[in-house]
């Protein structure tokens, strides 16, 4: 079997294989509009409410108080102090139950939380999401034993700090590469091996380990200051100066065999299903930086005055303006439904959850890049400069470093899309998975094809017509009824461009990646519109027009993107896009990179930090 095979298995094995819940996004990808999954979208009772919107005034207190995220961002450190009040105050066990010492608060108000911290402080969300969303907490919530939820999670509630290590100088979004080892050895495991970039490594307390035991990957809890444990340095970044991400080495580390999370070989499986919810994390503080992104935008586009008029009335500068506007309002609406879908439970949210990630990074990102654009000079200048010669210190370079990361993270923007369209295409290869696999052999292709006529001779005609051909459907949400239309009519064409997609391609659909990746961004604006013109009906009642005002414009600019990504699936340069990349990897057009010189620093691409002290610290 090939490595690629086993990569492919490895990941097949540890995915969720059943659905058990409906999924409004599984749905969406097959044509299927069910927006009653999302609409009207799940309440909290009044006390979960009241005592969500207590925390996040009590955070934004504290952080109006006692945080200075400039001095966080000088010092590349947050301080000891601002990590104790925020312990002080839960925000490390927001979502763990009281029964544990949590705050116990539903995932809606851990969105809004982080929503605000990242608004402010991007390094300090990190720091917190990093515990919380794929630290000791969530798995242990999940897939912990009773014994261990009580060891463990009153201490992370307390704010002993957790980080999660998967990835290793030569394994990132491959985890069949990981070499790590857990041997089994009476009432213990001894753990080998080199994990890097561990957020929150260097001031952790405990540990998410995931190592091999034998041929699978198994998930442990390990005590930082364990015997054999070597942070061997701090890493530094672009962005996110205030996080403390090491390079973290295990020799002979004992770990007791208590502390095994779930059963041997369910390591990949506990970090996919644990990541369904804790990437709501990401998408919350994106949209918090969008949401700042309009204050900053707001009031430069009025105080700029050029050619005697206020640059935010210039069509040059608006437009730009009302991106980053419709962006940030679609972005805390698909924030808010992820959330409330992830608190209601009745839901399947894998596929949303993922579509939240994808999208919110990268449309975040695309809004602060505009706000650079805008502020010109001075959004390229550092917030200290600017303060330094007398103007108002605004921190727009900083947060589009910051934000960088956030397409990376938990899943660069590459993988998201190949997790998504397996999850989104999991019908047609449960109907006719063989048609498509390379490797299948002559009958089971046969048994595959009458399986596959039947499914689709019932799921085909489906396709035809829907809601969206009826000019009076959706007629509740007045003013936008005519985007959920398009949502319902766009969502069938794209089932069928898919469906066309595996007739076309069938086996070697799977290395169509640009074509997958196009199949899902169309998805994740259909689902983003959605969530935009559910949340501007539900805010209506008490703003009036201004949330539709939003929502249309937010439709209107999503339309245009989905009209040219539909474009794009049949008419690109794809093909002849790989074949040059592979005679530039050939070494073909080395003739380019003539009359450079390189200022990178000598050394291997892929190396291990030999010898140093050990740099792990603890917060006092």
């Amino acid at each position: 079997m090939s490595e690629y095979a086993k990569a492919r298995e490895l990941g097949e094995q540890a995915r969720e294989q059943e659905w058990t819940r409906p999924s409004f996004a599984k749905q969406l990808f097959l044509g299927d509009f069910r927006l009653d999954l999302i609409h009207p979208a799940p309440k909290l009772g009044d006390e979960a409410t009241k005592r969500g919107e207590e925390f996040v005034r009590a955070v934004r207190r504290f952080l109006d108080a006692h945080v200075d995220p400039a001095a966080i961002e000088r010092t590349a450190q947050v301080p000891d102090e601002v990590v104790k009040g925020l312990a002080a105050l839960g925000a490390f066990g927001i979502t763990i139950s009281e029964e544990y010492g949590g705050l116990g608060l539903p995932y809606l108000y851990y969105c809004r939380a982080l929503m605000l911290v990242g608004s402010y402080c991007p390094a300090l969300a990190t720091l917190l999401s990093a515990h919380q969303s794929i630290g000791v907490p969530q798995p242990l919530k999940l897939f912990g034993t009773e014994e261990q939820k009580r060891e463990f999670l009153p201490r992370c509630a307390r704010g002993e700090i957790s980080a999660f290590l998967l990835t290793e100088p030569d394994v990132g979004s491959d985890p069949a590469r990981l070499s790590t080892t857990a041997v089994r050895d009476g009432d213990e495991y001894v753990i080998d091996g080199v994990k890097l970039w561990t957020t929150n490594g260097v001031v952790a307390d405990l540990l998410v380990v995931m190592a091999r035991t034998g041929k699978k990957i198994s998930a442990f809890i390990v005590e930082a200051d364990s015997p054999g444990i070597t942070v061997k340095r701090r890493n530094q970044f672009m962005g996110l100066r205030g996080i403390e991400n090491g390079v973290t080495e295990f020799a002979q580390v004992r770990v007791p065999a208590a502390n095994l999370v779930g059963r041997e070989g369910e390591g990949l499986k506990i970090a996919l299903t644990t990541l369904n919810t804790g990437r709501l994390s990401l998408p919350a503080t994106c949209a918090g930086n969008a949401k700042w992104a309009v204050k900053i935008a707001r009031e430069w586009g009025n105080a700029r005055v050029q050619w005697g008029r206020k640059i935010g009335e210039h069509e040059a500068v608006a437009t730009k303006i009302a991106f980053i506007a419709a962006t940030a309002y679609a972005l805390e609406a698909v924030s808010d439904l992820t959330g409330r879908l992830a608190d209601d439970q009745r839901n399947d949210i894998r596929i949303e959850a993922a579509l939240a990630k994808l999208y919110a990074t990268e449309l975040s990102y695309q809004a602060l890049d505009e706000l650079v654009q805008i502020r010109g000079g001075r959004g390229y200048e550092t917030a200290e400069s600017l303060a330094a010669r007398g103007e108002r210190g605004v921190p727009v370079e900083q947060m589009l470093r910051d934000s960088r990361i956030n397409r990376i993270f938990e899943g660069s923007s590459e993988i998201m899309r190949l997790l998504i369209t397996r999850e989104a295409v999991d019908a047609h290869l449960s109907a006719a998975g063989e048609l498509i696999n390379p490797e299948a052999t002559r009958r089971q292709r046969a048994q595959a094809l009458r399986r596959a006529g039947g499914f689709y001779s019932r799921w085909l005609p489906t396709l035809v017509a829907g809601g969206g051909n009826l000019p009076t459907s959706y007629a509740s949400f007045g003013p936008l009824a005519a985007h959920l239309r398009f949502v319902e009519r766009t969502s069938r064409k794209l089932a069928r461009s898919t469906f066309y997609g595996m007739s076309r391609w069938q086996g070697r659909l799977e290395h169509r990646q640009a074509f997958l990746g196009r199949i899902v961004d169309i998805g994740a604006e259909l689902f983003a519109m959605t969530a935009v013109c559910v949340k501007a009906e539900e805010d209506s009642g008490d703003l009036g027009r201004r949330p539709y005002e939003l929502a249309d414009t937010f439709c209107r600019q999503a339309r245009q993107r989905v009209d040219a990504l539909f474009a794009r699936l049949w008419d690109n340069s794809d093909s002849e896009d790989v074949r040059l990349a592979r005679y530039v990897l050939e070494g073909r057009y080395t003739f380019v990179e003539e009359g450079i010189l390189d200022p990178s620093i000598e050394g291997p691409w892929i190396g291990v930090p030999q010898g140093g002290e050990n740099v792990r610290r603890k917060i006092v």
